[in-house]
């Protein structure tokens, strides 16, 4: 009963605020509140927070498309890189759920789209940053050197300016990896396949890790550094200088604006694959990773072919994961193999389920809300205790001393934890996720449809409805 009045209310106060110019408004003023609470506490979590929420209810609150392009330009391209240029940290966050938005938009293309568990997702990502990483540096003239060891006068193989070709061919060399993981897959389904791209994603972080003898590689667990960044043109600096220096406060240093450069790089990725995923999931190929998706059977009894579109989908999903690893390589200036661990490819399929699993804005809420909560609230109340167990501040009704408190309480070293907990509770109360996908809340909500006499469900099959739009079957 009070569930259903939550829900009534909340009903109501949606209903309330998509009514007329009221969307308009209230857009307006959270997002002017949030951006002049950020300019002014930069550090305040709850003015980020605020903002954050400002920025993502655009898309939510019915307003004309031209309105919410006009506002997601504004944000990204002028907002951000100023209230970013005065805090480089928030910046930092923004660029990682740029960053992991596209790695999850990749994983839900083989998870949710096509019905494959991938437990090795991050080993594209690795694929593409030492794709970088090798060429963009000094490695490829250190291969008979010792691992660590960089002689004198050692010149960079390729000049910076590579960075952007090598986007695309992470992007092809990513797709080819893909279909090599891909093969074994055709044979196993369900635990068997999650157990082959876990081992798969070993595989790629084990040669990182020991392709450092005979021939010096990956230089090993020590990681290749330094590698380059695409070169900076002093015009560019000097006129962004010139036209924001009076809102950041202060001349922007070359580093600060690097920056703001991979972000905006970062963002045009994302957008790029924002079309990409919505184009391949209304199209021919999409409603077959569909059919396959739901039954995998019915959907080559129908004349799908199953191995081919299956191989398809790790190879796109991939692809998106190699542009961004050349982009973190050399935002990074430095790859090792501890940043593609089997942790790390949990995390980014746990932002895909806690979004919504074949939802495309859902796991960008999900990387959103993941990264968040992983680099800016949970790292915050770390250096908070840290803080207060310097002073000598007591707790009044225990008298206990904050200085006494254990580093082992750090809320940082309770990701997982958290993570945990919020995925237990999703399944319980939220199957379908934050922003579930269409169909997959229609097959939630009315389980039982199928057992009435004389209705044939709300939608068709998978398989069918692949069928009746006219699968390319060749």
């Amino acid at each position: 009963m009070k569930a259903n009045i939550v829900r009534d209310s909340l009903r109501s106060f949606g209903a309330f605020l998509n009514r007329g110019r009221t969307p308009y408004i209230v857009s307006a003023v959270l997002l002017v509140l949030g951006t002049v609470l950020v300019y002014v506490s930069p550090r305040s979590i709850p003015a980020f927070l605020l903002f954050a929420i400002a920025a993502g209810l655009s898309y939510f609150l019915n307003m004309r498309k031209s309105v919410k392009l006009a506002l997601a330009v504004l944000i990204a391209v002028v907002i951000v890189p100023i209230l970013g240029a005065r805090n480089i940290f928030y910046l930092e966050v923004i660029f990682q759920i740029a960053v992991f938005s596209a790695l999850a938009l990749g994983l839900n293309i083989v998870v949710g789209f096509s019905g494959l568990l991938n437990f090795g997702y991050m080993a594209f990502y690795a694929v593409g940053a030492y794709l970088w990483g090798f060429f963009g540096s000094q490695q490829p003239f250190l291969l008979h050197a010792i691992p660590g060891t960089v002689p004198p006068g050692t010149k960079f193989f390729l000049a910076p300016d590579w960075f952007y070709i090598f986007i695309f061919l992470g992007v092809i060399v990513a797709a080819i990896i893909g279909l090599v993981m891909g093969l074994p897959v055709l044979r196993v389904r369900g635990d068997y396949l999650a157990v082959i791209t876990l081992g798969c994603g070993e595989i790629i972080r084990q040669l990182a890790n020991n392709l450092d003898k005979p021939l010096n590689f990956t230089n090993g667990p020590q990681g290749i550094t330094p590698i380059q960044r695409p070169s900076l043109p002093k015009e560019l600096l000097a006129f962004f200088n010139r036209l924001f220096e009076p809102l950041v406060g202060h001349d922007v240093t070359a580093n600060q604006f690097y920056n703001i450069m991979f972000y905006l790089i970062a963002v045009l990725v994302v957008v790029v694959v924002i079309v990409v995923t919505y184009r391949l999931e209304d199209s021919k190929i999409g409603r077959a990773w569909a059919a396959i998706r739901e039954d995998e059977l019915a959907a080559q009894a129908m004349g799908i072919p199953a191995n081919k579109l299956k191989l398809g989908a790790f190879a796109v999903g991939a692809s998106f994961a190699g542009a961004m690893g050349v982009l973190f390589a050399a935002s990074r200036t430095f790859v090792s193999p501890e940043s593609f661990t089997f942790l790390q490819s949990v995390g980014v399929l746990t932002m895909v389920i806690l979004g919504g699993i074949g939802s495309i804005p859902g796991v960008i809420i999900g990387a959103a809300v993941v990264t968040i909560l992983n680099v800016q609230v949970l790292q915050s109340f770390s250096l908070f205790l840290a803080q207060l167990r310097q002073s000598d501040a007591v707790i009044p009704i225990i008298n206990f001393h904050w200085k006494d408190l254990s580093n082992q309480l750090d809320p940082s070293k309770y990701q997982r934890l958290v993570f945990g907990i919020i995925l237990i509770l999703m399944m319980i109360y939220r199957p379908t996720g934050i922003l579930p996908a269409a169909r997959r809340k229609r097959e939630l909500s009315a389980p039982d449809s199928l057992d009435v006499p004389g209705d044939t469900g709300a939608e068709d099959t998978g398989a069918e409805h692949a069928a009746k739009k006219g699968v390319d079957h060749e």
